[in-house]
Formats: C-alpha cells, sequence, structure tokens
C-alpha cells in the first residue's frame, strides 16, 4: 500500500532555487466523492497514469498510481470533460525537504501551491513551513485538486 502523508500550502512567493525540470501536467477526474475517494487520469509527456486515492487518517491517503497506454488513456480522457486542470510542477530541495511547487494554468492561472510529503504523520505535524509559503491549505476541500479541477478558484480567490 503506497501512503501519502502531505500538507499543502498557498506560496506567497517563488523561490529563485527553483531546481529540476519543468514539469507539464493534466488531470481529468474519472470519479470523485465527497469522502475523498478519487480516480483520475495524469498525463505528463508520454506517460500516462491512472490513479486512485482515499483518505485514511487525517494527513494521509492510500494512492496508487498505475501506468496505462496512450489508446486507454484516450478512450478514458473524453470522460473527465469539466473536472481537469493543467499545472506546471517544479521541485525546490530546502532543508533537506522535497517541495512540489504547482503553478495553475488556464481558468486556475495565478494559482500557485506547495505540497510537501513525509514519511509520517508525526514528521508532518512537526514541520515548520518556511516564509515563502503562505497559508495553509490542508484539508481544505475548495483547494484540492478534484475540486480545482470541477468547481474552478475558490469563491472570493484573486490570483
Amino acid at each position: 500500500m503506497a501512503l501519502e502523508i502531505e500538507r499543502k500550502f498557498l506560496v506567497d512567493h517563488i523561490p529563485a532555487a527553483v531546481d529540476g525540470a519543468r514539469l507539464e501536467l493534466e488531470q481529468g477526474y474519472l470519479a470523485a466523492d465527497a469522502n475523498g475517494i478519487e480516480v483520475r487520469l495524469r498525463r505528463s509527456g508520454s506517460e500516462f497514469l491512472l490513479g486512485v486515492k482515499y483518505k485514511v487518517a487525517a494527513m494521509s491517503r492510500v494512492e496508487v498510481e498505475l501506468p496505462i497506454g496512450e489508446e486507454e488513456f484516450g478512450e478514458l480522457w473524453p470522460a473527465t470533460v469539466g473536472a481537469r486542470l493543467c499545472k506546471t510542477r517544479r521541485t525546490l530541495t530546502c532543508d533537506d525537504q522535497v517541495f512540489y511547487i504547482d503553478d495553475y494554468h488556464n481558468d486556475l492561472a495565478g494559482l500557485v501551491t506547495a505540497e510537501i510529503e513525509f514519511g509520517s504523520e508525526s514528521e508532518a505535524e512537526e514541520f515548520r513551513p518556511p516564509s515563502w509559503l503562505g497559508p495553509e491549505i490542508t484539508g481544505v476541500e475548495a483547494y484540492k485538486n478534484r475540486t480545482l479541477a470541477q468547481a474552478g478558484l475558490p469563491v472570493g480567490v484573486t490570483t
């Protein structure tokens, strides 16, 4: 079982030291429910994935990603109309911690978030965010990717 333990923040400003390649991601949701279960498709370059996530604890979710072929992806992609998003992902390593910085596009343009993954919930709870991170949005339904893909930016949010 692949367990994902993460915290998510809005980004006030992107540090100059962002390293790693830019990764262009497209994702679309086949199914998502109010209990946090989601089934998604993701395309990154020539890589195609079918992913399933579900919540098991406050900051922990099971995440399973299975590679699929381009043909299967193409057959399933139309089912995600109305529940898609595009973003550019970059990485930053700071104090031995890896940050995944997502810069959203299209209707979500201007939204920038950072996710940090941890080995345990206690490690996640002990994490102190650096000054370049803005408000924490871990667990905030309006900022979950599946919600952003379906509903757009939260009401009242300007980027």
